[in-house]
């Protein structure tokens, strides 16, 4: 599968963002979905996933604020980002695994590009 991610830019703190990643061929619905970010000189770190059955789970930094979805449909996962701090500026991509559904880079196949969202204070 190749994974298209798009939806990030510069917003203000406070504000939101509505990240997409979208999927190619026909069976995106077995894929498990996540987000993860990374900063300049870090790691990359998990962000929220969701399971084949819609399962979702959220890293705590996150919990309240960022909701994962997906569309079958449209072979899409959305990563709904509202009340942004600074402290959320990274690049963000997304992931897919048919066989795993964990918090787990190493364990995730398949990568997006990457989109830079960015949190002015």
């Amino acid at each position: 599968v190749q994974l298209q991610a798009c939806g990030g830019g510069l917003v203000q703190a406070g504000g939101s963002l509505r990240l997409s990643c979208a999927a190619s061929g026909r069976t995106f619905s077995s894929y498990a979905m996540g987000w993860f970010r990374q900063v300049p000189g870090k790691e990359r770190e998990f962000v929220a996933r969701i399971n084949w059955g819609g399962v979702t789970y959220y890293t705590d930094s996150v919990k309240g604020r960022f909701t994962i979805s997906r569309d079958n449909a449209k072979n899409t996962v959305y990563l709904q980002m509202n009340s942004l701090k600074p402290e959320d500026t990274a690049v963000y991509y997304c992931a897919a695994s048919q066989v795993y559904s964990g918090n787990d880079e190493g364990r995730y196949g398949y990568w997006g590009q990457g989109t830079q969202v960015t949190v002015s204070s």
